[in-house]
């Protein structure tokens, strides 16, 4: 049972509610950018998390599903699912079977290029409509903000 008499914590910031937090600032900020991208990458039939691997596997062919579930912030059981639908369209190919290891190393189709092509097109432009928002002295900035959190949680 709870102990309701215990003093609240200690704001880690000046906040006059939890919606001026900056981790509830940080996750509205995920979600808009998450349902733009799901919305724009539907008229591609993709989801953000087959997009994101598809970016992934064209800059960083051969990954293995492990590395692509790490690269892509999702489960490797999620990636193994994603991986066989991309699969099973086309869009990526894997080895049956590998002669050393379990990993099997995954590629892009001509198809996969393609259809990653034709949806970076509307990816970008969020990107860009994101960066409009932002002065220009102060993106390099924000991005060095943005990497000092990751690093303040996982270090």
């Amino acid at each position: 049972m709870e102990n309701s008499s215990r003093p609240p914590a200690p704001l880690p910031h000046p906040a006059e509610d939890v919606l001026d937090h900056v981790g509830y600032r940080l996750k509205r900020a995920h979600a808009a950018l998450r349902s733009a991208m799901d919305q724009a990458l539907r008229e591609h039939d993709l989801t953000v998390p087959q997009y994101a691997c598809l970016e992934v596997l064209a800059a960083r062919p051969g990954l293995s599903n492990a590395e692509l579930a790490r690269a892509t912030f999702v489960t490797r059981q999620s990636m193994n699912v994603l991986l066989r639908g991309l699969q099973e369209a086309g869009l990526l190919t894997r080895p049956a079977s590998v002669e050393t290891g379990r990993a099997r190393p995954t590629t892009l189709t001509d198809e996969g290029r393609r259809r990653l092509n034709a949806a970076q097109g509307v990816v970008y432009a969020i990107e860009a409509r994101m960066i409009q928002a932002i002065p220009d002295e102060r993106l390099t900035e924000l991005l060095e903000d943005l990497d000092r959190i990751v690093r303040a949680l996982t270090d």
